[in-house]
């Protein structure tokens, strides 16, 4: 039953993190950002928060250096959304899942463009 709840909040502060993001976040070294995924803690005291980031490297690290910046007012507008007794702290990670499945796309356009019987 625990787990249906942690889940339940993991996806209500990802929908309400990308609204946050994208309307009211005016940071303007933060990219394209998709908030991926969020796993809360059991006891919902940390939320990892994962961002696919369109862009360079360096554009990648900035966009994780600014949000952790912006995490105190992150955490205050998702308090002011989300009806919690503590709002977890937030911890921003690179998802690289994306990344992954487009380099494996390529490879395997390129394995078909060199062997097209197969």
């Amino acid at each position: 039953m625990a787990k249906i709840r942690v889940g339940r909040v993991g996806e209500q502060i990802k929908k309400e993190l990308s609204q946050i993001i994208q309307s009211e976040l005016k940071d303007p070294r933060i990219g394209f950002i998709t908030v991926t995924g969020v796993e809360v803690t059991n006891d919902f005291s940390h939320a990892k928060v994962f961002l696919s980031v369109l862009g360079s490297d360096e554009q990648r690290d900035e966009t994780l250096k600014a949000l952790a910046r912006s995490s105190g007012f992150l955490r205050s507008e998702l308090g002011k959304r989300i009806q919690m007794r503590k709002i977890p702290t937030l911890i921003f990670k690179f998802d690289a899942s994306i990344d992954y499945g487009s380099k494996i796309e390529s490879l395997l356009h390129k394995i078909n463009e060199e062997n097209p019987s197969v």
